[in-house]
C-alpha cells in the first residue's frame, strides 16, 4: 500500500482510478502497511468497501469493512466471539502479554465477561458521571490556565493526555507524581496488539505488564489496609472492598482489569481529543460554527469519533461457518473489524469524508455495539466534550504551529504530538 493521500485536505484528494482501487483492495495486508496508510488510511478503506469488503489477508485472517457487516458481527456474540486464547497463544506464547490480553474484560465472553462488566459498570453510571462532571471541568480549567501561561504548547502532551491520565490515576489511587509512567505502559501494552509485532516491542510489552502488575499489587495492599472512607471515584478501592462478595474478581482479574482501565480510559480518550481538534482545523467551517454555537459540542464530539475513530480496528473470532452477505467465512477464522472503515461507509453516512458537527442521527461504531460496547464510553464522551469545548472557547486564536505527528500503530488513531499557539 504505497498510495498516499493528503491528510490535511478538507475534501477527499485521492484520484485513484478504478484499476488502482482494485489493486489496493486485492493486495491489502495489515502486516505491510506504510507511513502513507498511517497518515490517511481512508482511501484504502474505501477501495476495500467497494471492491473487497470481506478481504482475506495473506495470513488467512479477514478484514471486514462495510458498516452493515460490522453490525451483523457485533450483534452475534455467540458466533463471533471475543475470546482469543488460541490466537494470542500463537502470538504471545506463555508470556505476560498473553496473560493480560486473555484476562481483561475486553477479550472475554459471557459468563466471564458478564461477571466482570457488572462489577465495573456502576462506576460509569449516569449518577457517577454527574458527580464526576465538576471534577473534569475543574481539571480542564487548570490545564488551560497552564497552557495560557506557556502560550506555546503541545496539544497531546501538555493537554489532552493529562486529563484522562489523571482521571484513571484517581480511579486507581495512583499518586499524582507517579502517573506519567502509566501512559508509557499503556502504549507498550496496546502496541502489542498490532498485526506485526517485533521482538523488541514484544519484550517491552511484557516488561510493561510485569511492571504494572507489581505496581498495582502495592496499591492493592495499601487499599486493603486502609480503613478510611473511599472517594466516590475510587474504583480500585471499591473492587478491593468487593473481594468478599459473590462474583468478585480474582486477584489476577483485578490486576489485569485495572491495566485495561488504564489502556481503554487513557489512550483512546487522549487520541479522541487531539484528533477531534485536528479535524476542526482541517474543516475551518466546522470550527467557526462550533465557536458561534458552542451548544453543538455534543454532536461535534460524536462526529469527531466517527471521522477519526480512536480505535480503528477491532477483532473477533468466528466459531461457526458463516455466510456474511454472500462471502463465506470458515469456522476458526480471525476477523479484523474495520471500525474506522465502516464509519466512513457512504451507504450509512452522507458525505462521509467531511466533518459535519450537526450530523444527526450519527450511528457510528467508534465505541462498538452490542454486549462489548465500550463500558466507559460515556466518560470518554464527557471528557472530550469538556476538553474540546473549553479549549475552543478559551482560545479564539488557537493556531497549529506544525503538523500533527502520528505514531506507527494501525489499530489505534494514535498521536505523538501536535504543536499549538494560543495567540
Amino acid at each position: 500500500m504505497s498510495r498516499e493521500a493528503d491528510p490535511g485536505a478538507p475534501t477527499p484528494s485521492w484520484t485513484w482510478s478504478e484499476a488502482e482501487q482494485l489493486e489496493v483492495a486485492s493486495s491489502f495486508d495489515l502486516e505491510t502497511f506504510d507511513s502513507g496508510f498511517i497518515d490517511n488510511p481512508y482511501p484504502a478503506y474505501r477501495a476495500l468497501r467497494h471492491h473487497n469488503p470481506v478481504c482475506k489477508l495473506p495470513d488467512g485472517s479477514y478484514f471486514i469493512s462495510r458498516y452493515r457487516d460490522l453490525v451483523t458481527i457485533f450483534q452475534d456474540p455467540e458466533r463471533f466471539i471475543s475470546d482469543k486464547k488460541v490466537d494470542f497463544k500463537k502470538k504471545f506464547g506463555d508470556s505476560p502479554l498473553f496473560e493480560h490480553h486473555t484476562t481483561s474484560v475486553v477479550f472475554n465472553d459471557p459468563p466471564i465477561h458478564t461477571r466482570m462488566r457488572a462489577l465495573m459498570t456502576p462506576f460509569f453510571s449516569p449518577h457517577a458521571l454527574a458527580t464526576l462532571g465538576p471534577r473534569v471541568e475543574t481539571f480542564v480549567d487548570g490545564l488551560l490556565d497552564r497552557v495560557a501561561d506557556k502560550q506555546r504548547f503541545d496539544l497531546m502532551t501538555d493537554f489532552a493526555q493529562a486529563l484522562p491520565l489523571n482521571l484513571v490515576g484517581d480511579m486507581l489511587g495512583v499518586p499524582v507524581d507517579e502517573r506519567a509512567r502509566l501512559a508509557d505502559w499503556a502504549v507498550l501494552i496496546l502496541g502489542a496488539l498490532e498485526p506485526s509485532l517485533t521482538e523488541e516491542n514484544f519484550e517491552k510489552g511484557c516488561d510493561a505488564v510485569d511492571e504494572f502488575k507489581e505496581y498495582l499489587r502495592a496499591l492493592i495492599a495499601s487499599k486493603r489496609s486502609s480503613k478510611g472512607p473511599r472517594d466516590d471515584f475510587d474504583v480500585l478501592g471499591a473492587l478491593v472492598d468487593a473481594e468478599a462478595l459473590d462474583g468478585k474478581l480474582s486477584e489476577l482479574e483485578l490486576l489485569h482489569n485495572c491495566i485495561f482501565l488504564l489502556n481503554a480510559g487513557q489512550d483512546t480518550t487522549t487520541n479522541h481529543i487531539v484528533n477531534g481538534v485536528e479535524a476542526l482545523f482541517r474543516f475551518p467551517d466546522a470550527l467557526a460554527k462550533l465557536r458561534e454555537s458552542p451548544e453543538l459540542i455534543d454532536t461535534a464530539v460524536e462526529e469527531m469519533a466517527r471521522l477519526e475513530s480512536p480505535l480503528q480496528i477491532g477483532n473477533r473470532k468466528c466459531v461457526h461457518d458463516f455466510d456474511l452477505d454472500g462471502h463465506r467465512i470458515e469456522a476458526g477464522a480471525f476477523l479484523h473489524i474495520g471500525i474506522a472503515c465502516a464509519n466512513h461507509d457512504e451507504t450509512m453516512f452522507a458525505d462521509a469524508e467531511r466533518l459535519d458537527i450537526e450530523r444527526f442521527p450519527n450511528k457510528h461504531l467508534a465505541f462498538g455495539k452490542g454486549i462489548h460496547t465500550c463500558a466507559g464510553n460515556a466518560l470518554g464522551r464527557l471528557e472530550a466534550r469538556v476538553a474540546i469545548g473549553k479549549l475552543v472557547a478559551r482560545f479564539p486564536r488557537l493556531t497549529p504551529m506544525g503538523p500533527l505527528a502520528r505514531g506507527s500503530r494501525a489499530r489505534f488513531r494514535s498521536v505523538l504530538s501536535y504543536p499549538m499557539a494560543t495567540n
